[in-house]
């Protein structure tokens, strides 16, 4: 997995609209986007393009090598929501 989306995920879609590989999800017309408290790359589509982290306005999508310990867990919450 190249990113990481991160609880501060405000869901406003803007990191899917510009994944080339449409591999953020839940998007607005899938059931679990109510449910959801934020987005997640799939760590099996994600080819690190970066494309998804200058339009994120909440600076929720780090790199997984970049990750601070105190959000490692969301590494495994992203590839969790896909299994």
């Amino acid at each position: 997995m190249a990113y990481v989306i991160t609880d501060t995920c405000i869901k406003d879609l803007l990191c899917v609209d510009v994944c080339p590989t449409d591999c953020i999800h839940p998007k607005k017309d899938e059931a679990a986007f109510e449910a959801a408290t934020q987005l997640y790359v799939d760590p099996a589509g994600c080819i690190d393009c970066g494309a998804c982290v200058p339009v994120c306005t909440s600076d929720s999508i780090h790199p997984v090598d970049e990750l601070p310990e105190e959000l490692k867990q969301f590494a495994e919450k992203n590839a969790a929501f896909y299994n």
